[in-house]
C-alpha cells in the first residue's frame, strides 16, 4: 500500500504524453474491472475499519486524480485536432458560393394541389382533356346553341380548322368538354373534377385571355340539390379552413344545368380586409359569388348516350385563380401571368408545402 502515491504518479506521467489511443489503454489498465486502481479499491472489503479508514482516502485520491488527468488530457487532444482541422478546412473566399435552390410553386399549382387533395378525401378523381376542342364538346353536347352569345368571336378564340364533326375548332372557353368526354368515355357512377387552362376573349385586372378553372361532376341515382349543397359547403370550409362559412344559393341560368344556382359565400370585413367566413348578415358581413352550380341538364346527359330518367347529377365550377386571390390576400389578376420574380418570390409556395388536407398550408 505503500506504492499507492508512486503508483499515482507513474500513471499521470503516462497521461501526461499519451495521445487519444494511448490513453484509452490507460484508463483501461487503471481504472477498468481488471485495472491497478480498481483492484486497490477491492481489497478495501478485506480491511480493519482502522486500515480501511486510512487507506480509502489515498486509493480513492489516486482514482480521482487519475480520472481527472485523462478527462484534462482527452480534452486537449480533441480541442488540438479540432483547430489543426479548422486551420487545414479554411475556407476559399475566392471560391464561387455553392449553388442554392431557386424558384417556388405558383400559387395556382399549390390551390390545384389543394383542390385535388379536398376533392380526394370527397371520392372524386381528376380528369383532363384537350385544350383545343370541337364546337361540340364546347358547346353543341352543353346544350348551347349556335346563337348563344358564347359563340361569338369577340369572345372566343377560333382557329380555321374544323372537327371530324364539321363544328370550328377553337381554344376551350371551360373544362365542361371534359365532363362531357368522361361520360362518353366511362359508365356512371362518375364523380371527377375538372382542373385546367381555360381561355375567353377578356382582359382586365379581374379576368385574363387566359385563366384556370376547376370543375366538378357527379353523375348518379337519385342525385338531388341536396348533394350539390352539401359538396359546395364541404368543400369551401375545407379550403378556406373555417367552419363559420356559410353559402347562399341564387336561382340562376345556364343552358348545360337545370335547375341552376349561383353560389355566394359569405365575408366579414375584419381590420380593414375582407375575409371567407363569419357572419353575412352583420354590420361588417356581406356575400361575394364564387360559383356557378346545377343538376346536369337532360339533354347533356342524352348528348352523352345515357337516360336522363335513370341517370342524374350535378356539376359546378369556379376560377381557381379567384380562388387564390380570396384565399391568399391577393388583388389583381393579370400579375398571376406577369412572370415578375418579385411577386412570384413573396406569393409563391416552398415545394414542401404540404396541400389543405394534409398539412394546413395557410394556416
Amino acid at each position: 500500500m505503500a506504492d499507492i502515491e508512486q503508483l499515482q504518479q507513474d500513471y499521470l506521467a503516462r497521461i501526461a504524453t499519451a495521445d487519444l489511443a494511448a490513453l484509452e489503454d490507460i484508463r483501461i489498465a487503471a481504472l477498468g474491472k481488471q485495472g491497478a486502481i480498481t483492484g486497490l479499491l477491492k481489497t478495501l472489503g478485506g480491511m480493519s475499519p482502522e486500515e480501511r479508514q486510512e487507506q480509502g482516502p489515498r486509493i480513492n485520491g489516486a482514482r480521482e486524480a487519475v480520472t481527472a488527468a485523462i478527462a484534462a488530457r482527452k480534452d486537449a487532444l480533441e480541442s488540438a485536432a479540432l483547430n489543426e482541422r479548422l486551420a487545414a478546412e479554411a475556407i476559399d473566399l475566392t471560391l464561387p458560393v455553392a449553388p442554392s435552390p431557386q424558384g417556388s410553386v405558383h400559387p395556382v399549382a399549390q390551390v390545384m394541389d389543394e383542390l385535388a387533395e379536398i376533392f380526394a378525401d370527397l371520392g372524386f378523381a381528376v380528369a383532363t382533356g384537350p385544350e383545343i376542342e370541337s364546337g361540340w364538346y364546347n358547346f353543341t353536347a352543353l346544350n348551347m346553341p349556335e346563337t348563344h352569345p358564347a359563340r361569338a368571336m369577340h369572345d372566343t378564340f377560333y382557329f380555321p380548322d374544323t372537327g371530324p364533326d364539321g363544328e370550328p375548332m377553337l381554344l376551350r372557353t371551360h373544362t365542361s368538354p371534359v365532363q362531357i368526354r368522361t361520360m362518353m368515355a366511362q359508365k356512371p357512377p362518375i364523380r371527377i373534377i375538372a382542373p385546367g387552362r381555360t381561355y375567353r376573349s377578356d382582359s382586365d385586372a379581374t379576368h385574363t385571355p387566359m385563366f384556370h378553372q376547376v370543375e366538378g361532376l357527379v353523375i348518379d341515382k337519385g342525385i338531388t340539390m341536396a348533394h350539390l349543397k352539401w359538396t359546395l359547403e364541404t368543400f369551401v370550409r375545407a379550403f378556406f379552413e373555417r367552419d363559420d362559412i356559410v353559402l347562399r344559393l341564387r336561382p340562376s341560368y345556364f343552358p348545360f344545368t337545370e335547375p341552376s344556382a349561383e353560389v355566394d359565400v359569405g365575408f366579414t370585413v375584419e381590420k380593414g380586409k375582407r375575409v371567407i367566413g363569419g357572419d353575412p348578415t352583420g354590420p361588417n358581413g356581406g356575400w361575394m359569388e364564387i360559383l356557378g352550380s346545377g343538376m346536369v341538364n337532360p339533354k347533356v346527359i342524352e348528348h352523352c348516350g345515357l337516360d336522363p330518367d335513370e341517370w342524374q347529377g350535378f356539376a359546378f365550377g369556379c376560377g381557381i385563380d379567384r380562388l387564390a386571390m380570396l384565399k391568399y390576400g391577393m388583388d389583381d389578376l393579370r400579375a398571376f401571368f406577369d412572370g415578375d420574380l418579385r411577386w412570384l418570390k413573396h406569393y409563391g409556395f416552398s415545394s414542401l408545402d404540404v396541400p389543405t388536407l394534409s398539412g394546413g398550408v395557410g394556416a
